[in-house]
């Protein structure tokens, strides 16, 4: 069966697969498949796409936006450059817990702003513990406490990201770069892939996302912070609209206490680099074999 065919039999009917738990799951997807437009059903995956057809789609896109939030955007195509593997670490000696970087991801990516929702969650840890499943990410006080200290968590961007094998339509996929990324018009909202990923760094967008023209962030990648339309599982990218370009992460430049630290773990001379030669650093959940590109440390 062809990936259009097979793309097809399951957006528009899902239980061919025969699994009583995979239609369930797909539950969602009859709720939006009919507000898809012709374009968009047909569309090809983006790793088939031809110049011709992406630039089309791109102008689909952001022709969409205008008509849907009343905002004028720039939805481009940005492809990993050669020669580099992007890491991030994160100082949790230096983290205070305000959450400013969840707040600019929000910002950055174009959320739905009903729900406030971020790629980042900030877990408050019990000192001497590193089990994120025992942490809170709801807290309301001021912050920092005593005897806790703070833990941001997003997508790891795993070298063997589990997340990507449980794919039915291979919608996701890591890149060259090292960036896990999500073909948004390609993906069935099945939610394989979230309940895969063992650090909960995945949403699913139930609803169509609300946001004003205002406040849309008009720089825009196919692969990162267009808006994402209903029923679609989304994800943190590092950021790629602005780090394929020299920028650094949004989340890195809120942060007020300089904790996190992003770049190419191939250049020997990057901060990252030295980060990872000259403190102990930690991944969460290694038992699982993931290998994430996100690595943790502390000052002592």
């Amino acid at each position: 069966m062809s990936a259009l065919n097979r793309r097809r039999l399951l957006k528009g009917a899902g239980a061919t697969l025969g699994a009583l738990a995979f239609a369930k799951a797909i539950e969602p997807v009859f709720e939006f498949t009919s507000n898809l437009s012709g374009d968009e059903f047909l569309q090809k995956h983006y790793r088939e796409l031809s110049p011709d057809d992406l630039r089309t789609v791109l102008a689909r896109l952001e022709a969409e936006t205008k008509e849907k939030y009343g905002a004028d955007v720039t939805i481009r195509d940005i492809r990993p450059q050669d020669g580099v593997q992007f890491g991030y670490a994160l100082n949790l000696s230096t983290c205070i817990g305000c959450r400013r970087c969840a707040e600019a991801c929000h910002v950055e990516n174009n959320h739905d702003r009903k729900t406030h929702q971020s790629y980042i969650r900030v877990f408050e840890m019990q000192q001497g513990s590193f089990d994120m499943e025992q942490g809170d990410a709801t807290y309301d006080h001021p912050v920092p406490q005593p005897g806790r200290y703070y833990m941001p968590v997003q997508c790891q961007q795993c070298d063997n990201p589990p997340c990507t094998k449980v794919c039915p339509v291979e919608a996701t996929w890591k890149e060259k770069d090292g960036i896990v990324v999500v073909d948004y018009n390609w993906c069935i909202g099945c939610r394989y892939c979230e309940a895969a990923c063992p650090y909960h760094a995945r949403r699913f967008n139930w609803e169509a996302p609300e946001i004003s023209a205002e406040e849309i962030n008009p720089n825009q990648s196919y692969l990162s912070n267009r808006i994402r339309p209903q029923g679609v599982v989304e994800k943190c990218t590092f950021c790629l609209h602005r780090t394929r370009t020299g920028a650094l992460p949004a989340c890195l430049e809120a942060c007020p206490t300089g904790a996190r630290v992003f770049g190419n773990l191939l250049d020997p001379d990057s901060e990252i680099r030295w980060v990872l030669e000259n403190k102990r650093v930690f991944v969460l959940k290694e038992e699982l074999g993931a290998r994430p590109r996100f690595f943790y440390f502390f000052d002592v």
